[in-house]
């Protein structure tokens, strides 16, 4: 195409909007926090971690639809005031797609794209939901209104095409074949730029077609996601529409192309060095929308002024298409979604920076003519010259020479040419309109059998994907899997689906479900493995991830509401019979922990993923076990705090028994990566070279997603409780190793020994009554590890190896024991000297609240030990390691004077005060002089406070036994498969513990009361003495 007026054009900048969609259910659950705030076309977002920080954008539109909102009659959105500042779907359009509306009938390019999170609301601005239609079926029902306004003026002609973008792979979801591999191509001409090769183009004639080619595309969508084992939202959806617009009086053409473009979530892959992947991810999963952030960025940075050298259009295949829509010839909106709430922080401010960036593109749009018309108008100008020389020749006379025969050839020629050109649409629409009364037969058939038969519909994780597919269990029996050679097969594709997989049977009313030997099938979170009757609203999951509700016959549907099976409602119902489940009670009360809900609804969104991985992993002969764990969901940080609670995945080499622990933005980069292998191997079987397919897809191992090198593991955690330290009272412990979830791990011997300079331990008479009278003064001790005992991760697998690791004070560096080799129960022997040479109050805190946590690590072979770098460390020349080196703050000349004058005035008080008390002591003694025989016998016994320090010493010593008695008590759990009975059992044993740790505990006050009273009651005999 060309413009028709080639200096006729426009600089536009692309114009971006922001819409703010209300909390959805996690994020009410969570008791999430709106953290963004709107005035006009501003929009502001506070940083929920510092109250200080907040940044403002600001946009040719903004949207505020997170609240002021309420539901008709009719189902609709609307603002619950007249006049309200809530955003409904008629203003957006009004705004964003009117526009783009008005541009395409002016002839120009117009592209809409939609930005955000996955979740964040981009497919609801588009497509809309129920009577709430999106930009996209509103914009089609105007321009056919608009047509239909100017039937007499022009001829309209509009042709539909949909595609899909995953891993850089192109489908089209209008297709009637099957699916080719590897995709449609991409492809590039000097005046359409590029295109699509083999892309679909449907003629549609009203927006009631257009909807039915939508419910298609998104049909076979849905069908290629579950056979791709491709997550929806890491695709991009593009719908094509190109208008033709012929006015005949004018004797011109306008044609334009709008692309409608929903983008994939731009979720941010949290990454931090631990999290760090040798394998960079999927190349391809991410490639498009990574390269249209730099096309984005190098437009920006070119339309402030900046050198920018290249634009990497061609890097990808999203770019390509778009390249017209940016720095092109188009008119651009972008509408960016984002979620309010504070646990989507660092989304929502990525999408709003980059939103930022696209608004500074230019683009150059111009009105478009079609070559086609082009063509037309020159054949008429040469037919009008012709009929004026032929004129001319019969005035002339020359009626029957040749050379007037062969001007009246041409002039037929060219008459059908032009006819031949005009008539190219109503052949369009012919071969059209098969597929339509296709498609509307099928339609109102599978109306009819709705009414008749119970069905399984299909559950997406995308909701625009759910219930699209409906497959009808008929009466008799019915086989579904991958087999559809039988007349009475269900043919269904997914990962873990078999070519015979279950069988429905229908009889009487009645229907049951089968499932065959070696095939998964879960009904309501259980997996079953006989004949299970089914109930009207079942949940059923076949294979790794294949989801369906059951629907009834119609006498059982009544008047249920089926929208709260969503697939969030599937995946939960999966993780409650695992044992991970917040019960409907808890949720959104004020005693859920948000940090909990948080962890719960990636726990959900990982599981299916986890299944599929197991199952490519099985299917390419991988050997490797994929399995979800809550880290640190039982363990503690040194003040006993919990910590924050994550998601990981445990990932077990099955031959060599290597274990390796990936963060979930690993895993899920990982996954990706298995999907492409996967794909490469289904492509191979395809071919009918099935033996050959695993050998074509053999990477070297560095290249293998399913392998890493090893690396040493955190296996659990004990704590070590510093407090009696403050006291100088040594500490012998045996501590239970607590692994994540609050398995035992080990039980590891350990003991706190004060000392002096030298090492040698000290006695009773150095304890000390107040830890205040250690400050300024050298404090030393030991930390001894002695031995761990009952080590699981070397008893599992003997040629293992584990250290301990520990952290203290204010040491930059963790210490570890040497790595121990083979042995269940290893000695370790390990001992380090710390001093403080001049005790502050910040460490005296530190010992009376805190412990040292000490981190059981596992080690595999070819796996490097950890090692403590001695240099960054403080040490003596005899090898002690100095804590609390921190010096204290210069204070200045004035603050010494005014701290003299305190300390002064405090040592007159005290002087007058041991003066009086010295007069009292001289007269008792002057009293008691008979009785001094009886006092030096009584000298010899222990001084009070040495009394003191001894019930101190076996009070802790009694406190360590009770908090071990604690832990048991939080570990204590009911097995997952408890029934009623087992549930008694539990909470009586629960009632013993309970009694026996409060028994304990009394018994232990008890005891210190009575060594107090004791001690107490001798003073006062002793003071006797005296009186």
């Amino acid at each position: 195409m060309r413009a028709k007026d080639p200096n006729k054009h426009s600089n536009d900048c692309v114009k971006v909007a922001v819409r703010v969609r209300p909390f959805n259910k996690r994020e009410r659950d969570a008791g999430s926090r709106c953290i963004i705030s709107m005035v006009s076309t501003s929009i502001s977002i506070q940083d929920p971690r510092d109250s200080q920080n907040q940044r403002s954008f600001s946009f040719d539109y903004t949207y505020w639809s997170h609240s002021g909102f309420i539901r008709d009659y009719s189902g609709l959105y609307v603002p619950e005031e007249l006049g309200g500042r809530y955003a409904d779907q008629d203003r957006v359009f009004q705004d964003l797609g009117q526009g783009i509306l008005e541009n395409a009938l002016q002839g120009y390019n117009s592209t809409l794209l939609a930005y955000g999170q996955t979740g964040s609301g981009k497919s609801y601005s588009m497509m809309g939901y129920g009577p709430n239609k999106g930009l996209v079926p509103k914009l089609c029902d105007r321009l056919f209104q608009a047509f239909g306004e100017t039937q007499d003026s022009r001829q309209c002609q509009v042709f539909f095409s949909m595609l899909e973008i995953y891993n850089e792979q192109v489908v089209d979801l209008l297709s009637r074949g099957s699916r080719t591999p590897g995709g449609l191509r991409v492809r590039e001409e000097q005046q359409r730029g590029f295109y699509v090769e083999g892309l679909r183009k449907i003629p549609c004639e009203s927006a009631t077609q257009v909807e039915q080619l939508m419910e298609q595309g998104t049909r076979t969508r849905t069908t290629a996601a579950t056979h791709m084992n491709a997550n929806s939202s890491r695709s991009h959806m593009l719908i094509i529409l190109q208008l033709k617009q012929i006015f005949s009086k004018e004797s011109i053409t306008k044609q334009s192309n709008v692309n409608l473009v929903d983008l994939a979530g731009s979720e941010r892959q949290r990454s931090s060095g631990s999290e760090a992947d040798r394998l960079k991810e999927g190349t391809a999963i991410n490639l498009s929308l990574t390269t249209l952030g730099n096309v984005i960025s190098a437009l920006a940075d070119l339309a402030v002024g900046k050198k920018v050298v290249h634009i990497p259009y061609r890097d990808s295949v999203l770019t390509k298409l778009l390249q017209s829509a940016l720095g092109g010839n188009s008119r651009t909106v972008m509408i960016a979604t984002l979620s309010p709430a504070d646990i989507c922080y660092d989304e929502s401010l990525s999408t709003l920076r980059y939103a930022e960036r696209a608004k500074r593109i230019q683009n150059r749009a111009v009105v478009n003519e079609s070559p086609t018309e082009r063509i037309i108008k020159e054949l008429k100008a040469e037919n009008a010259r012709l009929l004026q020389r032929l004129s001319r020749m019969d005035h002339e006379g020359r009626r029957g020479s040749d050379e007037t025969k062969e001007l009246r050839q041409l002039l037929t020629h060219n008459e059908l040419q032009i006819r031949a050109i005009q008539t190219l649409w109503e052949q369009h629409l012919q071969e059209a309109l098969k597929d339509w009364e296709q498609q509307y037969a099928n339609i109102t058939q599978e109306r009819r059998m709705m009414q008749m038969h119970p069905y399984i519909l299909n559950i997406n994780e995308d909701a625009q994907l759910s219930g699209v597919v409906k497959l009808f269990i008929q009466e008799g029996e019915w086989e579904i899997g991958l087999s559809d050679s039988s007349s009475r097969s269900i043919s269904i594709k997914g990962l873990g689906i078999q070519d015979r997989h279950a069988i429905f049977r229908n009889e009487l009313r009645h229907v049951t479900l089968t499932p065959l030997a070696g095939a998964k099938v879960i009904v309501n979170g259980s997996a079953i493995s006989q004949t299970t009757e089914l109930q009207h609203l079942d949940r059923l999951i076949l294979g790794s991830n294949c989801t369906y509700l059951f629907i009834g016959y119609p006498s059982e549907r009544g008047g249920d509401d089926w929208s709260r099976y969503d697939y969030e409602y599937f995946q939960s119902e999966l993780a409650a019979a695992e044992g991970i489940c917040l019960g409907e009670s808890s949720v959104g009360s004020a005693q859920t922990d948000p940090s909990l809900l948080a962890v719960f609804y990636d726990y959900i969104k990982l599981m299916p993923m986890v299944a599929e991985a197991n199952q490519m992993s099985k299917e390419l002969g991988k050997g490797v076990d994929f399995k979800l764990e809550i880290k640190n969901l039982a363990l503690s940080d040194p003040k006993g705090h919990d910590l924050q609670k994550d998601i990981v995945v445990k990932v077990t080499s099955l031959a060599s028994k290597q274990v390796w622990i990936w963060s979930k933005t690993k895993f899920v980069n990982r996954k990706f990566l298995m999907e492409d292998v996967y794909q490469r191997y289904q492509s191979e079987q395809s071919d009918g070279r099935g033996a050959q397919g695993l050998l074509a897809v053999a990477l070297p191992r560095d290249k293998d997603p399913f392998w890493d090198p090893v690396e040493p593991l955190l296996l659990g955690t004990a704590h070590l409780w510093l407090q009696s330290l403050a006291f100088r009272i040594p500490l012998e412990e045996q501590l239970e190793v607590l692994g994540s979830e609050g398995t035992e791990e080990a039980i590891l011997q350990a003991q706190l020994v004060p000392c002096t300079s030298t090492g040698i331990p000290l006695g009773e008479d150095d304890i000390l009554i107040d830890p205040s009278e250690a400050l300024g003064r050298r404090l030393d001790f030991h930390l001894v590890l002695d031995q761990c005992c009952g080590v699981r991760w070397i008893r599992e697998v003997h040629n293992r190896g584990v250290q301990i690791g520990f952290r203290l004070f204010d040491c930059s560096q963790p210490f570890y024991t040497p790595t121990v080799w083979h042995n269940v129960n290893p000695l370790l022997d390990h001992r380090v000297h710390f001093a403080s040479l001049h005790t502050s109050q910040r460490l005296l805190d530190y010992l009376q609240s805190s412990a040292v946590v000490l981190e059981l690590w596992g080690l595999q072979e070819g796996c490097s030990e950890l090692r403590c770098s001695i240099e960054a460390l403080k040490m003596t020349a005899e090898g002690i390691t100095l804590i609390d080196q921190n010096s204290p703050p210069q204070a200045t000349p004035v603050d010494s004077m005014r701290a003299l004058q305190e300390d002064l005035e405090e040592l007159k008080s005290i002087n007058a005060s041991l003066k009086k008390e010295n007069n009292n002591l001289r007269e008792q003694l002057n009293s008691a002089r008979s009785g001094l025989e009886g006092v030096r016998s009584r000298s010899l016994r222990p001084s009070c406070d040495a009394e003191f320090a001894r019930a101190l010493k076996v009070f802790y010593h009694s406190m360590t036994s009770v908090r071990g008695q604690l832990q048991r008590l939080r570990r204590h759990r009911p097995s997952e498969e408890s029934d009623l009975l087992g549930l008694r059992l539990f909470v009586d044993e629960q009632s013993r513990l309970l009694r026996d740790f409060s028994e304990q505990l009394e018994l232990i006050v008890f005891t210190l009361k009575q060594d107090v009273a004791a001690i107490v009651r001798r003073k006062r005999e002793r003071s006797g003495v005296w009186s």
